[in-house]
């Protein structure tokens, strides 16, 4: 099994970008532009690898090789986006890498290409200024569109199996990697739990019980074999299961109006371990968006309208508008989910005035577009 820290470190030690690596400071899957990079990107590195995996590393420095961090992003349905722009998409996985001088919020994300073999893969409808049937390939470190015929090249399949097994887990590096989850949550009951006698997952959060069920907020889940961080949130609160072959995380997100908000059940996620020392992840979305009569409904998105405006002016707030600003996301996604059409597009033009004026209302914007992205991939 890989090591995922160690695989980042040694293609960070290994060389510069090349045919089979690329490396990013932060990608932007929220716009159109941001979309269309990714998809180039995924796109050559498959092309340019039709007989081995490819990578990209989000949250590197592209100078230095400095681990910057990125926020962890948990969208286990980003193959739905290469499905729905790729001919012939490869199979790709996002994975969270924690690394310890990083923050529990930030972490390096690890993006592996698996190709079709054999197929080349191009774009099959427009997205931003890349045409319907383009194809990208690699010329060293960079994307490139392909002018005229291309010739599957045969890749780097030696070069990167060596990387891959000089990045071999072992028993220390697990040792290792439990005995830090703990230091680091030492303040919320961490747990472990062994799996098929080889896997280990570690959990922790701030526990309260409603109804018999114990539910978890502050929440940290990670696969300690891979350092691969399987689930992080501040806000949301989530319901874990487990018995000997699978572990559960459920997870439900406070949505509402003039802060009566209820917990909506929003995916579950399943890790099946198998006994030939392997596991498989199955997602499941839950979401019921929440209905609201519209009159109602007009009244928030006019108010928040009003607010958005008011920062913009930099016009001062009264108190009672003070509180309300921190329901703007919320009130913009149900908003959006009842029908308001350029609902998503005023919070998506509001993004950096929330977070210029408060880190925590920027957090509940991420939050919202996440639960955003999540419905739509779906």
């Amino acid at each position: 099994m890989i090591n995922k820290r160690l695989l980042i470190k040694n293609l960070l030690a290994h060389t510069g970008e090349n045919s089979f690596y690329d490396k990013k400071r932060k990608v932007d899957l929220s716009s159109r532009e941001g979309k269309a990079k990714f998809l180039k990107h995924i796109c050559a590195l498959s092309n340019s690898n039709p007989d081995n995996r490819s990578f990209i590393v989000i949250g590197v420095d592209d100078q230095d090789n400095t681990v910057l961090g990125v926020d962890f992003f948990d969208d286990s349905k980003i193959q739905n986006l290469v499905n729905a722009y790729l001919e012939n998409p490869p199979m790709i996985s996002y994975e969270n890498i924690h690394f310890p001088h990083l923050s529990d919020a930030q972490v390096v994300g690890l993006v592996t290409i698996a190709p079709n073999k054999g197929l080349r893969c191009s774009l099959k409808k427009a997205i931003w200024k890349y045409s319907s049937g383009t194809v990208f390939s690699r010329e060293g470190s960079i994307s490139l569109p392909v002018n005229g015929s291309f010739r599957i090249p045969r890749g780097n399949p030696q070069l990167v199996a060596a990387i891959e097994s000089h990045s071999r887990n072992s028993m220390e590096l697990t040792l290792d990697g439990v005995f830090d989850f703990f230091r680091r949550h030492a303040d919320l009951q961490p747990v472990y739990k062994v799996f098929k006698e080889y896997f280990i997952v570690c959990w922790s959060g701030k526990r309260e019980i409603i109804r018999g069920e114990t539910f978890y907020s502050r929440v940290d889940i990670a696969l300690i074999n891979e350092q691969v961080k399987l689930f992080f949130s501040e806000h949301d609160q989530v319901v874990i299961h487990h018995n000997e072959d699978e572990f559960q995380i459920r997870e439900y997100v406070k949505l509402g109006l003039n802060n009566y908000n209820r917990h909506y059940p929003l995916e579950e996620t399943t890790i099946h371990f198998r006994d030939n020392v392997s596991y498989f992840i199955e997602s499941k979305l839950l979401f019921e968006p929440p209905q609201f009569e519209k009159e109602n409904l007009y009244h928030f998105y006019n108010h928040n309208n009003t607010l958005v405006e008011k920062l913009k002016k930099n016009i001062p707030l009264l108190p009672g508008e003070e509180r309300d600003l921190q329901n703007i996301p919320n009130v913009y996604l149900i908003c959006h989910f009842n029908g308001f059409e350029d609902a998503m597009v005023r919070l998506e033009e509001a993004r950096t005035l929330l977070r210029n004026y408060d880190r925590k209302l920027y957090q509940l914007y991420k939050d919202s577009m996440r639960i955003l992205r999540k419905v739509k991939y779906n």
